[in-house]
Parts: structure tokens; sequence; C-alpha cells
């Protein structure tokens, strides 16, 4: 992990390590792309990333789903698998779907046994305090936990959307409230994702574990982000996403090409036959 420097990873990345990795301790951010296929992951490891998390983001980014309700705890395990054995040295974070921790803590942690079975080093879940209990059950079961604050996707219908969270001082008080509690319950870090920048900047104050913002501000000790979205393969982007390429566009040129020089007979061509 790039701690002290901006060079990329060169040794496989651990959960203590990033549970230390605050920057007001002198670290550099953290980096986190997701990633839900060993190609990505391989692309993601080599780029230097801190963590690869393998997130429900899959329903929306690649399975076609409007929201990532409609993801199991099997699809996760899946996707997690195929990044595991890109052998990437960065930390592989399985995102428990929807209902995969809502139940009990025991059905919370046979399913978080799922994700670290098939190649996870810790798991994701989305909540504030009311996920304490299922927190306290999976680091007793020795499987390190991310949180996930602000905008949780998986509530999106009782939010009534994708809102901006915490906006006013109560329901920031409230969120900051409720991720110390997460700490104390055990997690090591944690996502916040769509608060205002000054929100961020207290919740990474107040905790003593390190923060991943998206669209969270740039006061928080790591970011994150979809790789999809970065690259420009998705079709539309959030206001907090940066795109560094437009790998679609590019994509259609070189299929409209290919296309075009089949129709035309110039595909393949003598070299590209075996005699």
């Amino acid at each position: 992990m790039s701690d002290q420097s901006s060079a990329p990873n060169t040794a496989p990345i651990t959960v203590p390590m990033i549970r230390t990795a605050k920057v007001r301790d002198g670290h550099v951010p953290l980096v986190m792309v997701t990633a839900y296929d060993a190609p990505g992951a391989r692309i993601a490891d080599a780029a230097g990333v801190d963590m690869i998390l393998v997130g429900d983001s899959v329903a929306n980014v690649v399975l076609g789903y409007e929201d990532t309700l409609q993801v199991t705890i099997e699809d996760m395990a899946h996707h997690v698998a195929a990044v595991a054995r890109a052998r990437p040295n960065a930390l592989i974070v399985g995102d428990l779907p929807w209902m995969s921790y809502h139940v009990d803590a025991a059905d919370t942690v046979r399913n978080a046994a799922v994700l670290i079975r098939a190649g996870a080093q810790c798991v994701k879940l989305e909540g504030g305090s009311v996920r304490a209990p299922m927190v306290e059950a999976l680091v007793r079961a020795e499987i390190p936990v991310m949180g996930h604050l602000g905008l949780t996707p998986q509530s999106v219908n009782t939010m009534g959307g994708y809102r901006v969270q915490a906006r006013d001082d109560d329901a920031a008080a409230e969120l900051i409230e409720g991720a110390q509690t997460l700490v104390s319950a055990g997690i090591f870090a944690t996502v916040v994702e769509v608060v205002p920048e000054k929100v961020g900047a207290a919740l990474t104050e107040a905790l003593e574990v390190p923060t991943i913002g998206i669209g969270a501000g740039p006061h928080c000790d790591g970011q994150v982000l979809v790789m999809h979205d970065l690259l420009g393969v998705t079709a539309r982007s959030a206001k907090f996403v940066r795109r560094y390429a437009e790998l679609a566009d590019v994509a259609t040129e070189a299929v409209a090409a290919f296309a075009a020089d089949v129709r035309s007979g110039a595909y393949p061509a003598d070299r590209e036959v075996y005699h």
C-alpha cells in the first residue's frame, strides 16, 4: 500500500494496513475501484490501487438491473471468485448484497463466509447503528468488516431515490454517531457516499479508522469510483465521477471497423489465415 508515497503497491495489502491508513497520520489517500471479473481485477491491480471492491453495483453496471436490490449472495460469490482468480495484491472487498445481512447475526455470518470462501478478504455492508450487532457477529467470526454510510443504494426505496444525505446538522450528527457506533463494533474502514463536503471532513476527523469517499469531498482518507464510470464505459455518470477515458466510444469504433472489414471482405487478410 502506498502509505508514505504515491508509488503503486508492490506487496499484498492487508486489513491491518488499511485500518491504520489515516491521512492525518501521514498516509497518502487510499485508492479503491470496483472490479467484477478477472480482467478488471488485473487492470486495477496493475494500476496500483489499494483495494478492489467487488460491489453489488455489478447489478447496474454489468447485469443491466435498475438498482442493486436484484443481486444475490450467489451472484456476488460468482464475481468475487472471478476477481480472486487474478490474484491481485490489492485487498479484495466483497459486498454483502441486500437481505444477506438484514435478518439475524447467524444468517449474516453464513452469507459473509460464502464471500470469504470465494476469495474476498473482508466484506462490506451498508447502514448505521442498526448494523452494529451484525458487525460484532462478523468480527467475532474473524471476518473483517467495512462500513458504508451516507447514501446507501440498498435503501433506495426508503430514501426515495439517490439523493445527497446528511444535509442538515441533525442528520450529519446522526451519521457521525452511527459511524462511531460501527467503529466501536469493529469496522476497519468505511465508505462514505454522497454527503456534503463538510460532513465528509467532519466524519473523517471524528473516526479513528479511514473513510473512503465517493461523492463525499476531498477530505476523506481515500476515494472510490466504479471502474466503468471512470473509464467512460457507462452511459451516464454522477456529478462526483471524473471520466478518465471514453472507452465506450473507442470500443464502438473498433467493433464498427471490424464489421466494416468483414462486410467488405478486408477481414480476414492472408496474414490472418492458416495455410
